[in-house]
């Protein structure tokens, strides 16, 4: 019986040696209360962004113009979050207003995280002067504050959620792609990218193959955080009028309508400003636990 419990045992440790890295980090966020807590939250925004036409019960720019009595009316059990100027239900709006933040987010993401990576990759594999170009490049967008940066953008494309989406991601490249571009430097030491150099293997299959996949778990971790970033930044520049345009419902614009409304009626910029502020949140705490469940070195 002691023999058998013996093999049991040897059994489960070699279990547990060759568990995947990707279940061991999924096993550390879920156990990461506060990383449980962002992914809730961001799970429910983003619901609330897909079923917007089902839990919005109003359209977007629904007013009663003929009822002077639904303007700035107070939250009650009609209007939950109240309603605005122009008799148009807050509640509404900030629930579409999530489709536009979140469309906003990722997308600069994404794009930010494509071009980032794509540079940083080269940077980092090639190095020599391809890497001194694109360092410096990445150096010149760095030297700008970020916000001032994005601004200088869209007043040159044009003022426009999509051109305010275009500068976000720019402002971003740089976050990327020096971030991948360390990653690389250390991952093209390796000794299998060695052995597939030798082979004649073609560089482009060892970036596809080998380098990018081995390089991109910190990506997943700053793309969540930049996630959150790149909301904050597209609600400040709709609140300079840089961003969205009247009447799209996009939680920085409706600040910079209601500001003027602040003293006799603050729901008016109580509800987005929460939305904003638990959206970020959520992105922030995910982001985290994601930290701590890929960088090997925060685990003990």
């Amino acid at each position: 019986m002691a023999e058998t419990a013996t093999k049991d045992m040897n059994v489960q440790v070699v279990e547990d040696k060759v568990t995947s890295p990707w279940k061991e980090a999924l096993r550390t966020f879920l156990r990461s209360k506060s990383a449980v807590a962002g992914t809730v939250i961001v799970l429910f925004f983003i619901l609330v962004a897909l079923f917007a036409p089902i839990i919005a019960p109003e359209g977007i720019n629904e007013q009663k113009l003929g009822d002077p009595s639904t303007h700035l009316v107070p939250p009650s059990s009609e209007f939950w979050f109240g309603t605005d100027e122009f008799g148009r239900d807050i509640f509404s709006r900030v629930v579409w207003g999530a489709q536009i933040s979140l469309t906003v987010g990722f997308g600069a993401v994404v794009l930010s995280a494509v071009l980032g990576s794509f540079l940083g990759i080269i940077a980092g594999y090639y190095g020599r002067w391809v890497d001194t170009i694109i360092s410096r490049f990445f150096d010149i967008l760095l030297a700008f504050p970020s916000i001032l940066l994005a601004i200088a953008i869209v007043s040159i494309l044009g003022s426009s959620l999509q051109n305010a989406l275009i500068a976000i991601a720019i402002v971003n490249v740089p976050n990327f792609g020096r971030l991948i571009r360390s990653k690389v430097l250390s991952v093209k030491e390796e000794e299998y990218i060695t052995a597939a150099k030798a082979i004649g293997m073609k560089d482009s299959r060892i970036l596809l193959r080998h380098i990018l996949p081995n390089s991109f778990a910190p990506v997943i971790v700053q793309g969540t955080l930049a996630i959150a970033t790149a909301i904050i930044e597209a609600a400040a520049l709709s609140f300079l009028g840089l961003g969205a345009e009247p009447p799209q419902p996009e939680w920085g614009k409706m600040l910079a309508d209601a500001r003027i409304y602040l003293m006799n009626a603050p729901w008016t910029m109580i509800f987005p400003g929460l939305a904003i502020m638990l959206t970020v949140l959520g992105f922030n705490l995910m982001g985290d636990g994601l930290r701590d469940a890929l960088d090997p070195k925060m685990k003990n």
